[in-house]
């Protein structure tokens, strides 16, 4: 059953993971959505991410779920997105994928079924 998560960037231009091939160069709601959509609708994200590990194949192949129908909305609110992701990912992994993103830049605000 899919999951609706609300997610807030309170400053986007700070939300931006560790590693520069891996974290977010959206500026604007639409294009932080698309970048979060295609990061959980696909493996790329988690492939690029797996082959920066130190030892690859000990992945937990688990960690690259991917949702083809996951759904990521954005809005601009004063300074800050929301971005509202629809997913049967576990939120272990849509987390994962947020922190290489954004790194600690994000806050979930609220999950619901959707």
């Amino acid at each position: 059953m899919p999951v609706r998560y609300q997610i807030r960037l309170p400053d986007p231009t700070q939300a931006r993971g560790s590693e520069p091939a891996l974290a977010f160069t959206a500026h604007g709601p639409e294009a932080f959505a698309e970048q979060l959509q295609d990061a959980l609708r696909t493996p790329g994200l988690f492939e690029r991410w797996r082959a920066l590990q130190p030892e690859p194949d000990e992945v937990d192949p688990a960690l690259g779920a991917t949702d083809p129908a996951a759904v990521v909305s954005g809005e601009q609110h004063d300074l800050s997105i929301g971005l509202v992701a629809t997913t049967v990912l576990p939120g272990d992994i849509l987390q994962h994928r947020l922190r290489l993103l954004a790194g600690n830049r994000w806050e979930m605000r609220n999950v619901s079924q959707a």
